[in-house]
């Protein structure tokens, strides 16, 4: 019989409702590939994007018609369980995070470029908020901002995965960090390191006397204009959402400060961030050096995957959502057929 694991699977793209607890195979590893036995996944909107097959340009990479691989989840910390022919910096029983395909499994397969060794000081759970908006946010500050000592940097959802790194990475790179978010979340944003923090509620941030070099948008709520008022002449914006509207208006909202961009002094920035093993190090370095700690807002067992998913959606989650795989059973590997 198939070797089979616990995982979180969907046949089609739909709603978070269609997801589910089953036994489906266990993945095997390419040549270049890892096979991982998760113990956390870490998760992001983009999961939510990945389930609903929308915004669109989702499925070029995870599949046109239906998902190529019906288990959600990119970030991932847990134990090599077997590594590929052409495989050489990992072995069997290496503790490592990094990003994957599926997560939200007791296993998953990694090309082991994307990986990288997890120190044992450091819990899997941390390790899994890492990859994605770990990186997310060093790239953003370090490779297209290039924050500078005592630039004034303004990250604007500062209390979410990617904003909470993103805080304490321009915070690590010499800057006067302003932090905006929530009033129930000012306090964590304060304990990250922000030096001013802006509770969006009390207080309209496009009416701030004070300019900025950086701005670094994860929210896109108010419009480029309201946003470039409290940027320098000269500043970087950089915008990493606009997802919030549908088809066309999508992309246009996408589109449109890469268009403007060029007729202003202003830097006007979207970005890919690709995960690779370097900065993944830089990353840990970073956490064992106590310069970044990651902002864990809620943990969720396996089979809670659809409302963690559900709770990221809403808007609203503090810091990073994470899933406890390893913790879901005192069994990790079934044989039992797939139903």
């Amino acid at each position: 019989m198939a070797r089979t694991m616990k995982a979180i699977y969907h046949e089609e793209y739909g709603s978070f409702d269609d997801l589910r607890l089953t036994d489906i195979e266990v993945p095997q590893p390419r040549d270049n590939e890892v096979l991982v036995r998760v113990h956390a996944a870490g998760l992001h909107v983009g999961d939510c994007f990945g389930v609903r097959g929308s915004p669109l340009l989702m499925r070029i990479e995870s599949g046109w018609r239906k998902p190529k691989y019906g288990v959600p989840g990119f970030d991932v910390a847990g134990t090599v369980e077997a590594i590929g022919s052409q495989v050489h910096s990992l072995q069997p029983g290496d503790e490592v995070f990094g990003c994957c395909s599926g997560s939200c499994a007791e296993f998953a397969v990694a090309n082991e470029k994307t990986l990288s060794m997890k120190p044992a000081s450091v819990p899997f759970s941390h390790a899994a908020s890492l990859p994605t908006s770990g990186l997310a946010s060093l790239h953003a500050m370090r490779d297209v901002a290039k924050v500078q000592p005592d630039q004034h940097v303004l990250v604007i959802g500062a209390s979410g995965g990617v904003g909470s790194f993103a805080i304490q990475i321009a915070k690590a790179l010499g800057a006067i960090v302003t932090g905006v978010c929530s009033g129930a979340n000012s306090d964590a944003v304060r304990s990250l390191g922000a030096d001013h923090v802006i509770v969006y509620d009390r207080e309209d941030f496009t009416q701030s006397h004070t300019r900025y070099d950086v701005i670094f948008d994860n929210i896109e709520n108010r419009t480029l204009a309201e946003s470039r008022r409290v940027l320098k002449p000269s500043g970087t914006m950089i915008l990493n959402s606009g997802t919030g509207a549908q088809g066309l208006a999508m992309m246009v909202r996408l589109i449109r400060p890469l268009f403007l961009s060029p007729w202003t002094r202003q830097n006007l920035r979207r970005y890919l961030s690709v995960p690779n093993h370097d900065d993944l190090d830089v990353l840990m370095n970073l956490v064992e050096s106590q310069q970044v700690r990651p902002l864990i807002g809620r943990t969720f067992p396996l089979a809670e995957t659809p409302e963690a998913l559900r709770h990221i959606d809403r808007g609203h989650a503090k810091g990073k959502t994470i899933i406890d795989v390893i913790g879901h059973t005192s069994s990790a590997v079934s044989t039992q057929a797939r139903p």
